[in-house]
């Protein structure tokens, strides 16, 4: 049998014991035929209270080599472990399209979850249409799920790619402080974009965003 995911450890802590012990038991034993029922109902059983962390849960985590998610909410904790711990029910070859569905035919909450669980699936670059295909969503949670707090775009995204998610960010007022590796991945194509956008805000007369100098250098 499969080990739990540490995220399943995590909420036998953080979640009421009816929702935890409903978790740990549906995750033994998870099968594929099984998966889809128990990922949906997920979202009802664990809810949106955001996760907060103690300092001795975020050590044990790193420990394991999985993320620390402070402040997602319960739920996509618990689809995060779920994706997981199955993935290794799929044939290796057929790992991406299953995924690709998963996030295709998934409500945004869904999509949220499967998107801040990436950089911890195997070979995580193998999925990396999924998550520049998030880039282009108009639900800005669904954005921000990979876009913000998430290593996954500066570990993996073609320079490309990085730029326009980063000028999404400016366009739709994230923080670029929200960005992880923003710092390691600038590079003199997006320094142009980034200034470029602040000269037609300026022409407009529209503010720029007080951050932009962190994008430009």
């Amino acid at each position: 049998m499969t080990a739990a995911h540490p995220y399943v450890d995590l909420l036998l802590e953080l979640a009421p014991g009816d929702a935890s012990a409903w978790l740990r038991d549906r995750s033994q034993g998870l099968t594929l035929a099984g998966f889809g029922a128990v990922y949906a109902a997920a979202g009802r059983r664990l809810g949106d209270a955001p996760a907060r962390l103690s300092a001795e849960q975020r050590r044990r985590l790193v420990a394991r080599g999985v993320l620390a998610p402070e402040g997602w909410p319960l739920k996509h904790i618990a689809r995060c472990a779920l994706v997981v711990q199955v993935l290794d029910a799929v044939p290796e070859g057929a790992q991406v399209s299953w995924l690709t569905k998963l996030y295709r035919t998934g409500d945004n909450a869904e999509r949220e979850a499967l998107l801040k669980t990436l950089p911890m699936l195997p070979a995580p670059e193998r999925f990396s249409s999924v998550s520049i295909d998030a880039c282009r969503s108009h639900v800005q949670t669904v954005f921000e799920a990979i876009a913000c707090e998430n290593p996954y775009p500066a570990r993996y995204f073609p320079d490309e790619s990085f730029n326009q998610m980063v000028l999404k960010g400016l366009f739709t007022g994230v923080p670029m402080a929200r960005i992880e590796g923003l710092e390691a991945r600038r590079n003199p194509e997006l320094s142009r974009m980034a200034r470029a956008y602040a000269s037609e805000r300026r022409a407009a007369g529209r503010p720029v965003p007080p951050d932009l100098d962190s994008v430009t250098g």
